[in-house]
């Protein structure tokens, strides 16, 4: 029976995405390890592997396809010792198609003597109850045949979890994992109209503008990319779900603008400080002595992280990215320069690693370069706190009980109340300025 190669999910959220690029071609034999196509999700393009070994015997999904469904086949592999017959019949999820039903007869024929009930499948392939697709070596799957196992049973010892031979003898000596029965087939799928557009009635935008009086011929509508579907799902879904609230202070950063324009003048040859890449460690430290801040809600208990993953908002072409700067409060500000202009990069070219964008324990946003004096951001979950930053300008604000000028920066801490409340955020908001205030303390 051929192989499946599934679209994966490579990342939560993905739902689909778009086969950007082949990298093999049918006849090539491919090994576990060995890079095989491109794919676009959601945030980034990303390399898929081979997990499973053979000889590439069709490709199902062309380059270029767009909206492909995630475990939706992308190509087939035929296993050692099969040729281009195993094809015959075949139907996406390892089945053989369908006979055509015969034209009704004229007159009943005699019913045929009834045949021995047929064994049930052995299942050698397909997705084990909670989801997971099974892996298992060829030699594997073939003395799981012989023996009449079922593979979804049995839990593999090899690598990613793969079904090995010891696996299948462990099987068969324990008298275990013998073949389930036939499944009922699944229910038809409801015909009932959806809406896949967050937050959007039944029928879609044309007949939501419709209702709500907006005439028809009047406006584009555009579809909905992949990142801001998930970022419209995301935040609708933190919007009602998380207690926010805000906290805001202000901040003197001439001291932080004369100490980077320092170390800018001192920095090795292609390293460049950024205010921000100065607010990344602040908000670090701030972290570190305020750790109760640095969580995140779950349903089974309040999650206290051990290290300040500071997520920073970066804007790319056609939506919003957070990549992370991971261990933040024990890296220095050249370190934090040159992975965030790293990470900034490759975020805008779609090459970041899931690794690099889930996850996180604090995210900060900074529209201060587009002149934004003040905001307040929606909370990116999990994340207990973000940050917004506006631009700093020249203020009036009193001194020794004068009117003085200085440049000022007002920043807002938007706080899930679940796991910081007014209290904690102000503390973090505290060390925060300090920080911003005083730099040198950002070297101690």
């Amino acid at each position: 029976m051929p192989i499946e190669i599934l679209m994966p999910a490579l990342s939560p959220t993905m739902e689909e995405g778009t086969l950007s690029k082949w990298l093999i071609k049918e006849g090539d034999t491919v090994r576990s390890g060995d890079i095989m196509a491109e794919i676009e999700t959601d945030k980034a393009t990303m390399e898929i592997e081979a997990v499973e070994e053979g000889v590439v015997a069709k490709i199902l999904v062309s380059e270029g396809s767009d909206g492909v469904k995630v475990n939706a086949p992308i190509a087939l592999l035929l296993e050692d010792g099969e040729d281009a017959s195993a094809l015959d019949g075949y139907t996406a999820g390892g089945s053989a198609a369908p006979k055509a039903a015969s034209a009704p007869q004229a007159a009943p024929q005699a019913a045929p003597a009834p045949s021995a009930p047929a064994m049930a499948p052995v299942v050698q392939r397909g997705e084990r109850e909670n989801g997971t697709r099974i892996k298992a070596s060829p030699l594997a799957k073939r003395l799981a045949a012989e023996a009449g196992l079922d593979l979804s049973a049995i839990a593999g010892s090899g690598p990613n979890g793969r079904i090995i031979k010891a696996d299948i003898e462990a099987a068969k000596a324990g008298g275990t994992a013998k073949a389930a029965p036939a499944q009922a087939a699944a229910p038809q799928a409801s015909s009932a109209p959806t809406s896949t557009a967050v937050g959007m009635p039944l029928g879609g935008g044309a007949e939501y503008l419709t209702k709500m009086g907006v005439e028809a011929g009047s406006y584009d509508l555009i579809p909905l990319n992949k990142i801001q579907k998930v970022v419209a799902s995301r935040l609708t879904d933190s919007h009602i779900n998380v207690p926010d609230f805000p906290l805001a202070i202000d901040c003197e950063i001439d001291a932080l603008l004369k100490m980077r324009k320092e170390l800018n003048g001192q920095a090795p040859e292609g390293v460049k400080i950024s205010v921000n890449d100065m607010l990344i460690r602040a908000c670090a430290l701030a972290l570190k002595h305020v750790p109760e801040a640095n969580a995140s809600y779950t349903p089974d208990g309040i999650a206290m992280h051990k290290n300040a993953d500071v997520a920073v908002a970066v804007a790319i072409d056609g939506g919003l990215i957070t990549p992370i700067v991971r261990g933040a409060e024990n890296k220095g500000l050249s370190t934090i320069s040159s992975e965030m202009k790293d990470l900034a990069t490759r975020a805008r070219d779609r090459k970041l690693k899931p690794q690099e964008y889930q996850g996180g324990t604090f995210s900060i946003s900074n529209l201060g370069m587009m002149g934004i004096k003040s905001f307040g951001s929606i909370i990116n979950e999990p994340h207990g706190m973000i940050l917004s930053v506006g631009a700093g300008g020249p203020r009036p604000v009193v001194k020794d009980g004068a009117i003085a000028v200085a440049t000022v920066m007002s920043v807002t801490l938007t706080c899930d109340h679940r796991v910081v409340d007014g209290a904690l955020g102000a503390k973090w908001l505290q060390h925060f300025k300090r920080y911003v205030e005083s730099p040198i303390t950002m070297m101690l």
